[in-house]
């Protein structure tokens, strides 16, 4: 691998992709492969943070509109994502990356309570990181606790993990004329309302000053090759 750009990332995960081709669940070969892109990048001497939704077992929103608790659905969908964090765990340490799960919900039986020093401990260590449950609160996306953990953990980088390469106009799946943008200031994906991230977690970017890239995780060595520098997919900034 040729030297990195970036030292220190966080990779967001939304739950599908660990589900693959299937509508439910998690995809074995799915979570191997993208184990084995987190070990390449490690063994280069980037840290690597990860925050996965849970969207693949449960999702809050879509739940409380067919009529359950938003409270209680949100904190559903904070247990989806510990489930996913530690399957993801597991794979990591078979193919030797030592890996620890912070929980932002106290579960002392499977994961460590999220403290930013000892997050950061740990990947100075060379160990990766998944941070599990969401911001601990309802209301607030994976997205959002995404882009909060990288903050706490000075990453220099949000890569946000997509099944299509990169930020388009519109859905490139159902209209084939989808225009995609190489580089995107945080106001244009407001401003558009392009479906990157919730409004929260683009702003905290803005504020922070921390670029996020948009990509496509399926395409082979494309996690290396962004944190190389390549230009593939979507870089938002100021």
């Amino acid at each position: 691998m040729n030297k990195p750009v970036y030292k220190r990332v966080l990779l967001k995960l939304s739950g599908e992709a660990l589900a693959g081709e299937k509508e439910y669940g998690i995809d074995p070969v799915v979570v191997q492969q993208i184990s084995e892109d987190i070990r390449d990048v490690q063994k280069a001497g980037v840290g690597i943070a990860v925050v996965i939704g849970g969207g693949n077992i449960f999702r809050g929103l879509a739940a409380s509109a067919r009529g359950m608790d938003r409270v209680t659905a949100d904190y559903v969908g904070m247990l989806a994502t510990v489930m996913n964090s530690l399957v993801l765990q597991d794979s990591l340490e078979k193919i030797g990356v030592h890996t620890r799960v912070q929980s932002a919900i106290e579960i002392k039986q499977l994961a460590e309570s999220f403290i930013r020093r000892r997050a950061i401990r740990h990947l100075e260590k060379e160990r990766a990181v998944i941070f599990a449950a969401g911001t601990g609160n309802p209301y607030f996306t994976t997205d959002t606790a995404a882009v909060l953990r990288a903050i706490e953990i000075e990453a220099q980088v949000v890569l946000k993990a997509t099944k299509v390469d990169g930020v388009y106009d519109r859905d490139p799946v159902k209209d084939r004329a989808a225009k995609r943008f190489d580089q995107l200031t945080y106001m244009d994906v407001l401003q558009r309302q392009l479906k990157v991230m919730d409004a929260t977690a683009i702003s905290l970017c803005s504020e922070n000053h921390l670029p996020i890239i948009v990509f496509n995780m399926k395409g082979k060595n494309n996690l290396r090759r962004v944190i190389q520098g390549e230009a593939i997919g979507t870089v938002i900034k100021e």
